[in-house]
């Protein structure tokens, strides 16, 4: 049962979802109609979940899930991620490597592999200060407050000289 993100507690659960590439706008409208779609008929063993998504910088796709409507079991999660696959294949995107890290650069957002991204913090062109996003959030508070935060504050601070 979709409904529009704003309207989700701060304590529903998501899904970061990061690509590869920026969405084009055509992708966006695709992404946008089939993502509500999937949420409309998104189940919990036959019980409908209350879910939403936004898409953030054009390259972000994150899924949210009121649990206290009803909690995500593993078929539903299992039903989710096979969307998401269901959405690189169709628009030939890469959303599910866990391995890729991404961080602003001003404005830009780079997306460069893990252990690019650990070169990058031993030559110090990362540092403490370096805005990254942590896709390791959980809830949609999280989300708003810990997603887009300085290295320093989160998981990719082991990397930091």
């Amino acid at each position: 049962m979709f409904t529009a993100y704003q309207n989700l507690p701060n304590n529903s659960r998501v899904w970061i979802y990061q690509a590869d590439r920026v969405f084009t706008d055509k992708e966006i409208e695709i992404i946008s109609e089939g993502t509500e779609d999937f949420i409309n008929q998104w189940t919990r063993h036959g019980d409908d979940l209350k879910g939403s998504f936004t898409i953030k910088y054009k390259q972000f796709l994150v899924l949210a899930v009121d649990e206290s409507f009803n909690n995500v079991s593993g078929c539903s999660i299992d039903s989710s991620v096979r969307f998401v696959q269901s959405l690189e294949k169709a628009l030939n995107l890469d959303l599910m490597n866990k391995m890729n890290v991404t961080f602003k650069d001003n404005e830009s957002i780079n997306l460069v592999t893990l252990s690019d991204f650990q070169k990058y913090a031993k030559l110090q062109k990362i540092t403490a200060e370096t805005v990254v996003f942590n896709n390791m959030v959980t809830t949609k508070a999280d989300f708003e407050s810990n997603w887009e935060v300085p290295a320093k504050q989160s998981w990719h601070k082991r990397f930091l000289v």
